[in-house]
């Protein structure tokens, strides 16, 4: 797991995450209960990658294997440890079913 972005200087209300070996898309799918994107709202209807972690001069595949995580004012700390077990669950599931896991133990 990638921290996209500084951990000093960021709005203190989003978290952009990569998850190496697993599809953004698919862990959206996964997470179909849960809130989340892989790009800011402005850019949420194109399928291309954020332009901000593009120039930031992420490669593709992390790019594409980013999740952006927002809290709002509503947003209580259930939903946080809520989110947190789907996620861990999401990914360990995606990557046992990814055939590059197959190639890595061969």
């Amino acid at each position: 797991v990638y921290l996209n972005g500084s951990a000093t200087h960021a709005a203190p209300n989003i978290l952009n995450l990569s998850f190496a070996g697993v599809d953004a898309e698919a862990l959206l799918m996964e997470l179909d209960d849960i809130a989340l994107s892989t790009g800011s709202a402005c850019t949420s209807a194109t399928a291309e990658p954020s332009h901000v972690l593009r120039s930031m001069g992420l490669s593709d595949a992390r790019m594409h294997s980013s999740i952006r995580f927002s809290l709002g004012r509503f947003t209580r700390s259930q939903d946080i440890d809520y989110t947190a077990r789907r996620v861990v669950a999401g990914v360990s599931r995606l990557r046992a079913l990814s055939p590059l896991n197959d190639l890595e133990t061969v």
